[in-house]
């Protein structure tokens, strides 16, 4: 069987949503926070929005008359290195959230097996997921033997 990993992810808005200042409210939570590239994009006569972490994976989000609906805690997992830079973003999206209360935001106790620590939380800005942003603290038996990581290009 061949290797796989996620790439993108496509997600849908009512007809109409992706007006100027609704992009401008994007950009400024998933750019200005996260640190993803975001523009407009058109895909088969929709408009829409592209979201990039980074060159090999990226988030679509298209207007539709029949958008996704999503109640509950459906999320995409993001992972980062260290428990650090998960403290550092659930802080800025703390900021963020006292300033527009579109924010929401879910904490999130560190969830603890035998082979690893999963520390995380849970954020969602206008879009119809939810992010659950981890980092993963393995045990020495419990590391897996192979990981996909990202580099450098070097």
């Amino acid at each position: 069987m061949p290797e796989m990993r996620f790439n993108h992810m496509e997600m849908t808005l009512a007809t109409g949503t992706l007006d100027g200042a609704y992009r401008a409210d994007l950009e400024s939570f998933y750019s200005g926070v996260l640190g993803w590239q975001t523009m407009p994009y058109e895909l088969f006569g929709r408009q829409g929005q592209l979201f990039k972490p980074d060159d090999d994976q990226f988030i679509l989000v298209l207007e539709v008359d029949d958008p996704v609906r999503s109640p509950s805690f459906d999320h995409l997992g993001l992972l980062v290195d260290s428990r650090d830079e998960v403290e550092d973003l659930r802080e800025t999206c703390k900021r963020f959230g006292e300033k527009d209360d579109r924010l929401r935001l879910k904490e999130m106790d560190d969830l603890v097996s035998p082979n690893v620590v999963c520390h995380a939380f849970y954020v969602r800005y206008l879009l119809p997921f939810w992010f659950d942003v981890q980092s993963l603290e393995y045990t020495a038996r419990g590391a897996p033997s192979r990981r996909w990581r990202l580099t450098d290009g070097a």
